[in-house]
């Protein structure tokens, strides 16, 4: 056998949630016997609700995730008009070991349910997740049914709030939720190259006063991911104390542009969202800070990182340069397993940039 090739499976039409958690334990004993040194990874649940049709793609994507694939992988596909369950089980572990060595297995189990078991799928999900783990729950589809009913059991809501049509309700789902949940939104981890180079240029004492200084903010985006860049926004807003409110809308269709502004102690900062019709992957475009000192400072998504102009105008010799930081995009595989990864993690300045966002979007 080849490294994370199956090493069992089970799997039975119409049954039972007990059923399949049996037969689970059963596998991997089964697993343990054929090799003393196979062992569950003992990590983090996840629970995938999605719709049947498209269970193949998000397989795909999870397939891509690499070392931050969850330890037992729960994932439930809604297909229309079905009234009962069918259930599939497998534990998947490397076919080579060393002796004296550790292999981690890996545990799926897909539970093909229909609609109407949405409202009470917490009683299906309950006994195959592992107790004392942390549990996320992921609903790329919609389903908000469904990660209501295992708000209880849960402890992690994985979401996107780039991936619903409407911005508005977007964030004020993803504010509900972290209310009471720990909240990792793909939108907020898309823009996590811009903020840490943001900060990075910023946190040189010789030019930290210049934040203080900034005069205007620019985010260009994809069409689809406004929320990316009001989140980016609502951060630099939260963590410089800005007075913000609703940006005004304008343009409309794929180029829409959105503009305002936020007040600071010492002057406005004039904010620009700017939709790019020509970006064919979800983010951010370009990041572009001016401040009243003269500075000025622009990122730009390029192939292989981001390309960084600066310019400083006003006292002294003007300067101008521009270079490149290799290797800033995660990518969208990238951005998945960074998401699965956070859940074992506290990120304490989205849910102030969240709601920073809110007041923007209006």
């Amino acid at each position: 056998m080849s490294p994370g090739t199956v090493d069992g499976v089970w799997r039975e039409r119409e049954a039972t949630p007990a059923a399949i958690e049996e037969n689970l334990r059963r596998l991997l004993k089964e697993a343990h016997a054929q090799n003393a040194s196979y062992v569950p990874a003992r990590v983090m649940n996840l629970v995938c609700v999605v719709d049947h049709a498209w269970s193949g793609e998000i397989a795909n994507r999870l397939a891509k995730v690499g070392r931050n694939h969850p330890s037992r992988t729960v994932v439930c596909a809604v297909e229309e008009g079905r009234t009962t369950l069918d259930a599939v089980a497998s534990v998947a572990g490397p076919a080579d070991t060393r002796a004296g060595d550790f292999a981690v297995l890996r545990e799926t189990v897909i539970v093909t349910c229909g609609p109407r078991h949405l409202a009470h799928l917490d009683t299906i999900v309950d006994p195959l997740v592992v107790t004392d783990l942390p549990t996320m729950v992921w609903a790329p589809h919609g389903h908000t049914e469904a990660v209501d009913a295992l708000r209880s059991m849960t402890q992690v809501v994985l979401l996107d709030s780039a991936s619903e049509p409407d911005v508005d309700e977007a964030l004020s789902r993803a504010s509900d939720l972290a209310g009471e949940l720990y909240v990792v939104d793909l939108a907020w981890l898309r823009s996590v190259p811009w903020r840490e180079r943001i900060a990075a240029t910023f946190d040189p004492a010789a030019v930290r006063a210049d934040l203080r200084l900034l005069s205007q903010l620019g985010v260009r985006h994809h069409p689809d991911s406004t929320a990316s860049a009001l989140l980016l926004v609502g951060w630099m807003a939260s963590r410089l104390d800005w007075q913000v409110g609703p940006l005004l809308t304008g343009g409309g269709g794929p180029g829409t542009r959105r503009t305002g502004r936020a007040h600071t102690k010492r002057q406005d900062v004039t904010i620009t969202l700017q939709a790019d019709p020509a970006m064919t992957v979800p983010g951010l475009a370009g990041v572009e800070l001016e401040s009243a000192s003269g500075r000025s400072l622009r990122f730009d998504r390029g192939e292989g990182g981001l390309r960084v102009h600066y310019q400083r105008t006003g006292r002294g010799h003007p300067v101008q340069r521009t270079w490149t930081i290799l290797g800033a995009s995660r990518g969208e595989a990238g951005i998945l397993g960074e998401g699965i990864r956070q859940a074992l993690l506290r990120d304490p300045t989205y849910k102030p940039a969240l709601e920073a966002a809110r007041l923007l979007a209006g």
